[in-house]
């Protein structure tokens, strides 16, 4: 066991006091902390081409990724293994007076021992045992176990059968432009060295998955994850005649209904189940007050997989809208024929039928219509829409199918059902392939060896349960599944794009060994020091030697 407690604690301390938090111009400051700390370094004086900082591509800020290799000297072999992290955090409004204290890890603890916080935490207010702060956790401790690892290796190339790439990433906690960008570079340093990357190891984060939980999990593979949107276009009527329209918003709130916590809607796949979709965003699109029901309503769900495909998801969640409409349409006719009862009114019926179409079929159904005429219509309005600094990707995709709608023939009440943000990839380590079954293979002896000398017990689990940017190293879809994400983002090609193929041209199995901690994204945040700075570190190396080994 290496002994690096104290080394990757102080590198931890060192990060966390640069405020590096995403979109802001602490993650270039980050950035160039981390190449100036690692051009430092003796091996990197001799051979500074071996690191990099490089500005995130298609991205309108200024930021960057630092970047780093060593080349082994124990053998000839090309194996190369990534260690990776993401330098940037969430914000700090959790601390409001006390902000400061949020980069100052040292001084917050201390102030923690005279504020009023739940008696298990105070339990953990021992500075030779936990680490508090912003990103402590979420992952500047990852970050700086990785770094450990580069000095290390960089001053003894010669354990190293093959080759290690450091990544430092910015922008994960929001677009991942960090990872994607990086992606460039993996690929010119494999066509310049010949480096065949075998295995990727990102340090994040884990934490109990339950009260009392005293597991330390390593992950392998990664949860996917989706945006799946709807846009809901009712029938408008004056309140003083409600059943005479359809409000979107009561279709919203039965889509809801049917969708967020539905365990249906949860994927198996090796023995692991996600956690089913909840409501991120409910709207209606009324901009100012009127006694008119709204004309449309707007929801979006996060949906995670594991073994679904984005193509299947969309199959899913057609049917469940379906459901949905119906179930609304159904309520509503009960309640105007109980109404009418009530009142000696007529009962006149509905006219309405549950009708649900994706994206990509609208768009057909409009070019069949309208030919040229619809899509240079709407190409000119995505193009007009990017002048538009206040739309995210999500509102972007939203205005778009708005506009779209506009076009459609018959406006019966519909739900449209798209995609609008990111795609993040999910990623099934299986075994498959050999240098999964290596990397398995390294992993659980790995696991076995610590073990052996830690009291705590350390549990391996098949899928990393956050969003990370583990999710862009490999590629577990087929062309088909990525399409159905292309044909169904109305932001894509304009406002969205992410190139998929660079992703399957690094394809590399990976895992998760991260530190420790809990309350990530919280004002409490805070990281297990024995785990994290000395386990991890480790664990990770005996990973690294052995997977280039083979």
């Amino acid at each position: 066991m290496l002994n690096c407690r104290e080394e990757v604690l102080n590198l931890t301390k060192q990060l966390v006091s640069i405020r590096s938090i995403v979109n802001t111009e602490g993650e270039s400051v980050i950035a160039h902390s981390l190449y100036t700390m690692i051009a430092s370094y003796p091996y990197f004086q001799a051979n500074p081409e071996h690191v990099v900082i490089e500005k995130t591509v298609d991205d309108d800020r200024e930021r960057y990724n630092v970047l780093a290799y060593v080349k082994g000297t124990k053998g000839k072999s090309n194996r190369t293994a990534i260690i990776m992290g993401h330098m940037d955090t969430v914000g700090v409004d959790d601390f409001n007076q006390q902000e400061d204290y949020a980069f100052m890890p040292d001084e917050w603890m201390e102030l923690l021992t005279s504020e009023e916080i739940p008696h298990s935490i105070q339990q953990q207010l021992y500075p030779e045992e936990w680490l508090f702060g912003r990103g402590a956790l979420d992952m500047k401790s990852g970050v700086a176990s990785n770094l450990f690892l580069l000095k290390y290796f960089s001053e003894h190339p010669e354990k190293l059968d093959g080759n290690l790439v450091f990544i430092s990433e910015c922008d994960e906690e929001d677009g991942s432009h960090g990872i994607l960008s990086a992606l460039s570079t993996l690929k010119k340093w494999k066509d310049e060295h010949g480096f065949d990357y075998v295995a990727a190891i990102n340090a994040d984060f884990v934490a109990p998955l339950y009260e009392g939980d005293p597991n330390r999990y390593i992950y392998k593979g990664t949860v996917g994850k989706l945006l799946p949107a709807f846009y809901i276009a009712g029938a408008e009527t004056h309140v003083g005649a409600a059943f005479e329209g359809l409000d979107p918003n009561f279709i919203a709130a039965e889509l809801t209904r049917q969708i967020s916590y539905n365990p249906d809607l949860c994927n198996l796949a090796l023995g692991e189940y996600t956690l089913p979709p909840v409501a991120l965003k409910q709207m209606d699109l009324k901009t100012e007050y009127t006694v008119q029901t709204a004309l449309g309503a707007h929801v979006y769900y996060n949906f995670f997989i594991h073994s679904w495909t984005p193509k299947e998801a969309l199959e899913r969640l057609k049917k469940q809208a379906e459901v949905a409409f119906q179930q609304a349409l159904e309520s509503f006719e009960n309640s105007y024929k109980a109404y009418s009862n009530l009142s000696g009114e007529k009962y006149s019926g509905i006219p309405w039928k549950s009708r649900v179409i994706t994206y990509e079929e609208m768009d057909k159904m409009l070019f069949e219509a309208h030919g040229d005429a619809y899509v240079d219509s709407m190409n000119q309005f995505k193009k007009d829409l990017l002048h538009d600094d206040s739309l995210d990707i999500r509102m972007f995709a939203l205005r778009v199918v708005e506009q779209a709608w506009k076009w459609m023939e018959v406006k019966d009440p519909t739900i449209i059902l798209f995609y609008s943000s990111l795609y993040y990839p999910r990623i099934e380590l299986s075994g498959e392939t050999y240098n999964e079954q290596v990397l398995i293979t390294a992993l659980d002896e790995a696991v076995d060896k610590i073990q052996s000398v830690y009291e705590k017990p350390i549990k391996v689990k098949n899928f990393f349960p956050f969003i990370s940017d583990m999710s862009f190293m490999s590629l577990s879809d087929d062309e088909a599944a990525i399409q159905a994400v292309k044909d169904n983002n109305p932001a894509w090609g304009t406002k969205h794009y992410v190139d998929y193929d660079a992703v399957r041209e690094i394809n590399v199995p990976v895992i998760n060994i991260g530190p420790y901690g809990m309350d990530a994204h919280k004002k409490l945040e805070r990281v297990e020091i024995d785990y994290s700075m000395e386990i991890v570190p480790n664990m990770t190396k005996l990973v690294i030697e052995k997977v280039l080994s083979k």
